[in-house]
């Protein structure tokens, strides 16, 4: 199940816990279990601060889901420090 959520992670679109919960057929408590674990284990983490409803002049409030929840991000580089993306 958490290779599942990485990959619809990996598409790239912003999406909602709740969101996330309708695609794995799971409850939204389940999917920010598995959200918590996956940061753990070194692959996301999350951004520091939210949105907490500050939409307003933010570049991105067209295009983000989060809606004043937390934000979680792909992490670059495998956990085990291996070669991984860059980013660049």
């Amino acid at each position: 199940m958490l290779e599942r959520l990485m990959s619809l992670l990996r598409e790239g679109k912003t999406r909602t816990v709740p969101e996330l919960a309708r695609e794995l057929g799971v409850t939204p408590t389940l999917v920010e279990m598995m959200l918590e674990e996956l940061a753990s284990r070194g692959f996301l983490y999350a951004l520091q601060g939210s949105c907490a409803g500050h939409c307003e002049g933010c570049p991105l409030q067209n295009a983000c889901a989060a809606g004043g929840t937390r934000i979680w991000s792909i992490s670059f580089a495998p956990p085990d420090g291996g070669e991984g993306r860059t980013g660049k």
